[in-house]
């Protein structure tokens, strides 16, 4: 006796056997090629942009070579060879070669700099706000945008930092200003309707391709206005303060975070590769909701 038939619809809908399917309604039933499982979507547990993995693996692989495969004597000369240090940029010796690299040093201090670390804890915590901020810049942006975003935002904070302590040999180092420079960025286009922070009901992809607004109307938007004031506010209370991230007593180079920032904020248009959203006139009622 063959089971009822609303027994078999159901082995049927669940696949589970191609025989259950005998005596379905035509269109009610699919054979199962045995391959079902494998068309089924899978998400990704950590959904994070390969370049932004990419910079954090050179980031942690270059810490752990000073940390464990160098000596300290090497680790001196690599500090001096790729560290930004300001005084390498006072008129009576710049480009005479005074300091390891020479005048190429020059040049590319302001972006290595970036790449090294003081401890494992200053590290990490740059490790996580650059997940936080430089993964939604990435997916908008695209690998190469991204890292060149990085080297110009890098370099603005070094420069800020040479217009505060010029001739000082302390080096600095650090991805803080870059990534102060992705935090710039991103209140560019995260706040808005439709955005990252807004794209239920839509494609997240979509989310991170929305137009952005001018720079002026973005800052009329009063969430902004209070994460920039809650960031200003607490660059200026470790850099003031000497407060160290890791509880330490080691300087903050708080002006360099200011100069990635601005950097970042002002550098967007050039890098998007989304266009503008037209501003005023465009019937938009809730200009400084976006």
């Amino acid at each position: 006796m063959s089971p009822p038939f609303f027994v078999r619809l159901l082995l049927c809908l669940s696949r589970r056997r191609n025989a259950a399917c005998r005596g379905v309604p035509p269109g009610l039933c699919q054979p199962d090629t045995g391959l079902t499982h494998l068309r089924q979507p899978s998400e990704p547990i950590f959904n994070v942009p390969t370049i932004v993995s990419a910079v954090i693996a050179v980031l942690l692989a270059v810490h752990a070579l000073r940390e464990w495969a160098i000596t300290p004597e090497f680790d001196n000369e690599l500090l001096w060879l790729f560290a930004f240090v300001p005084s390498r940029y006072e008129s009576s010796v710049i480009g005479l070669g005074v300091y390891p690299g020479g005048v190429a040093a020059d040049v590319w201090t302001f972006v290595t700099y970036a790449f090294l670390h003081g401890s494992w804890t200053h590290l990490g915590l740059n490790a996580v706000w650059l997940l936080a901020f430089g993964t939604p810049v990435a997916r908008r942006f695209g690998a190469a945008r991204f890292l060149a975003f990085f080297a110009v935002t890098a370099a603005g904070g070094a420069l800020a930092h040479l217009a505060v302590y010029s001739g000082e040999r302390v080096p600095m180092i650090g991805a803080s200003a870059a990534i102060s420079g992705f935090m710039a960025a991103a209140i560019r286009f995260a706040f808005q309707r439709g955005g990252p922070l807004r794209f239920i009901g839509r494609d997240q992809n979509d989310a991170y391709r929305v137009p952005a607004l001018p720079l002026l109307a973005v800052l009329r938007d009063g969430r902004v206005i209070i994460f920039l004031a809650v960031w200003f506010g607490l660059n200026l209370l470790f850099g003031l303060g000497s407060i160290g991230l890791d509880g330490g007593d080691q300087a903050i180079a708080w002006q360099a975070h200011i100069g990635g920032f601005l950097a970042g904020l002002l550098a967007f248009p050039i890098f998007d590769p989304v266009r503008a959203r037209p501003y005023g006139g465009t019937g938009d009622p809730e200009p400084t909701l976006h």
